[in-house]
């Protein structure tokens, strides 16, 4: 919404920002932030150094932190996708709606609540579900990060960070549990096709299409 709205200055400038992760292969950017936030890195060394800790920070070892991390590099190298694909949704949304919607006195609250979620949803919910189904099986991600660790003795066979995905790796790999990981395997496939496919049909965007 920033970097298409009027009066914004720089535009480009953040436009490049946020497509710069595109720029670098995904899998050298997770290594790249492994070695940045493990415990000997850069980060760490830097805030001792300056004195703002006194001790390392646990960003890939501490059992939340670890999480909060993946999830933030994880939005890191989705950003120029989701980036690129809303400004582009946003740019196709006719502007006579919103010249309308100022001469009937609507708040840029109203417009954003009445006239671009809803735009942008029907073009977006079908990739949104995608991705959804997608995350599932997001394995190089933990694995390049993290591998799943720290290590946490409640899970079997699995870590803080693991998903289904690295999980089902662990078992088939190091533990060789097979006839297990084939079962969550196959209801993993259930559950996502399930889910995904029920969404489908409930987008506004699948049920024009059946109308036309």
């Amino acid at each position: 919404m920033l970097t298409n709205a009027k009066g914004i200055k720089f535009k480009k400038l953040w436009r490049t920002v946020f497509i710069l992760p595109y720029a670098i292969p995904a899998f050298i950017s997770l290594l790249v932030f492994k070695l940045i936030f493990m415990g000997p890195g850069p980060i760490n060394s830097t805030l001792l150094n300056l004195g703002l800790i006194t001790e390392k920070i646990p960003f890939l070892t501490d059992h939340t932190l670890a999480k909060v991390m993946a999830i933030l590099v994880y939005c890191w190298t989705g950003a120029p996708y989701w980036m690129a694909l809303m400004s582009g949704t946003l740019t196709n949304i006719d502007g006579a709606l919103y010249e309308a919607a100022d001469i009937d006195g609507a708040t840029k609250w109203q417009q954003f609540y009445k006239i671009t979620v809803p735009m942008v949803l029907f073009q977006t919910a079908p990739l949104l579900i995608m991705t959804f189904a997608h995350n599932f099986n997001n394995f190089g991600m933990i694995y390049l990060l993290t591998k799943g660790e720290p290590v946490n003795a409640n899970f079997k066979y699995a870590g803080s960070t693991d998903i289904l995905i690295s999980w089902i790796y662990k078992m088939t790999k190091d533990k060789s549990q097979f006839g297990m990981a084939a079962a969550v395997t196959i209801f993993i496939f259930l559950f996502v096709a399930s889910v995904s496919v029920y969404s489908f049909t409930r987008t506004k965007s699948f049920k024009e299409e059946e109308m036309i």
